[in-house]
């Protein structure tokens, strides 16, 4: 069983869809370790109302934090003190979805960044982009980022209309693999997770 920790160039590039997508094809398990802010409607209810399968589980999160800012800072305003120890991998026998927040270089608490905690997982990065002005840059950027750490990269998936321009010179510059494109959608339903994951069933 293989882990893949599902992250973005920024916020709002479409992890937690991909992430739906990633579990559908795969019957895999999600799970996102830190959730913070909209706790009624958190990204693993998102996933587990978007996924039709039945092999699927989504675990529930090591720290559920109540406001909608960095980990670091949503846990520091409640009051709480995150323990890196406690953030550990569910007990799943199958393949694993893990959701980060926000881009790698997210705090989880001031002394550990999102990136730190990768290794932990002993995963692959799956590194989702999407087109828009800037970035070429973050994507660029995260790729060094990862490069520089020796992690393991699957691939990057394109969210969005294509850019040829400027996914070319993504492909080029890092040496990633192409996992697919998700196709820009106006609703986002099981029907959508179920069409776009025939695309991704060969990972």
């Amino acid at each position: 069983m293989k882990n893949y920790f599902v992250t973005g160039i920024g916020t709002d590039v479409g992890k937690t869809v991909a992430s739906a997508i990633l579990c559908e094809a795969m019957q895999a398990d999600y799970w996102k370790p830190v959730q913070a802010g909209d706790l009624k409607k958190s990204d693993r209810i998102k996933v587990n109302k978007l996924i039709s399968n039945r092999n699927s589980k989504c675990w529930e999160e090591a720290y559920a934090l109540p406001y909608a800012m960095s980990p670091h800072a949503s846990a520091e305003k409640a009051g709480i003190e995150i323990d890196i120890n406690l953030i550990q991998l569910p007990p799943t026998n199958n393949n694993l979805i893990i959701e980060g927040a926000g881009g790698l270089m997210v705090p989880v608490k001031r002394n550990t960044l999102y990136i730190d905690l990768i290794k932990n997982f002993n995963a692959e990065v799956i590194l989702i982009s999407r087109n828009y002005l800037g970035s070429i840059n973050h994507t660029l950027l995260s790729a060094e980022a990862l490069m520089v750490r020796n992690i393991p990269v699957k691939g990057i998936i394109f969210n969005g209309n294509e850019n040829e321009a400027t996914e070319s010179v993504i492909l080029e510059m890092t040496g990633f693999k192409l996992l697919g494109r998700i196709d820009e959608g106006k609703i986002i339903d099981k029907f959508f997770v179920l069409e776009q994951a025939e695309r991704f069933k060969y990972l």
